[in-house]
């Protein structure tokens, strides 16, 4: 992981998969919100039946 010199780390968001059987695989990581929100909305609209979210590192989600 690159990170800064405070311990933050330059692509803190993650773009996360759920595919139907419940297993979770990380996508890519990104350094804005935004980016990644971006990613996982073009991932949506491919129409699979996977889930695709922003999550930042660090967090985790809830139910997980």
């Amino acid at each position: 992981m690159v990170e800064t010199r405070d311990g933050e780390s330059l692509l803190p968001w993650l773009v996360i998969r759920q595919d139907e059987h419940g297993n979770r695989y990380r996508v890519g990581r990104y350094a804005t919100r935004a980016e990644a929100q971006k990613i996982a909305d073009l991932l949506e609209g491919r129409g699979n039946r996977l889930l695709h979210w922003v999550q930042r590192i660090g967090t985790q989600l809830e139910g997980a």
